[in-house]
């Protein structure tokens, strides 16, 4: 986990915000691409992040690690929250992005989500950058790299990966340095090691 939004080119990471989202050729029928919405301001991003922030703070109370969620709608509308709850409900899929994925498909009603916005306070990893190509998200914005198992430029770059059918685009590095710290101060509690560890995530 990198503690700070460093250029992504110096660790060979892709661009730290690609416009490279949209439509995907595998559309459902009578569904037309799924268009990036315009991009907010610094201050929006900072808010939205905060809410994810919030998310992931709630997640402590369970011992679950400090990762939360938002989905946003075009409008900039939450229509998702998630935070870990691996420990919680014991399940391996209980990641803040995919929990909060669920809930905004239950809140739409359909499982993709054209227009939407999933801010998360660390790069999704393999298993949520596939629930977030899935969903057919245009645009996610993260705050920490993670450079044990990121799969949004550290390690991967599935969201932005030309071979598949859809890709996204991805703004990093919002308030890095509130959600490294957030992690770090909970994988120095006793008996948790000093550092973060990509298989506890």
């Amino acid at each position: 986990m990198a503690e700070d939004p460093a250029p992504a080119e110096a660790s060979g990471r892709g661009p730290v915000a690609e416009a490279t989202g949209g439509g995907s050729a595998a559309e459902a029928p009578g569904r037309g691409p799924a268009a990036v919405p315009p991009l907010p301001s610094d201050a929006v991003l900072g808010e939205w992040m905060a809410l994810a922030l919030a998310e992931a703070r709630s997640a402590l109370s369970t011992g679950d690690v400090p990762v939360g969620a938002v989905v946003l709608d075009r409008d900039g509308t939450v229509i998702g929250r998630g935070r870990n709850e691996r420990e919680l409900h014991r399940d391996p899929t209980a990641h803040a992005e995919v929990v909060a994925l669920r809930e905004a498909a239950a809140a739409t009603g359909d499982w993709q989500l054209p227009g939407a916005t999933l801010v998360v306070t660390l790069e999704p990893c393999v298993m949520c950058a596939g629930a977030i190509l899935a969903a057919r998200i245009p645009r996610v914005v993260f705050g920490a790299w993670d450079e044990k198992a990121g799969a949004a430029g550290s390690v991967h770059d599935l969201l932005r990966d030309r071979r598949l059918q859809h890709r996204v685009e991805v703004v990093a590095g919002i308030e890095a340095d509130e959600c490294g710290d957030l992690l770090t101060r909970f994988f120095r509690e006793p008996g948790r090691g000093l550092g973060y560890d990509a298989g506890d995530r």
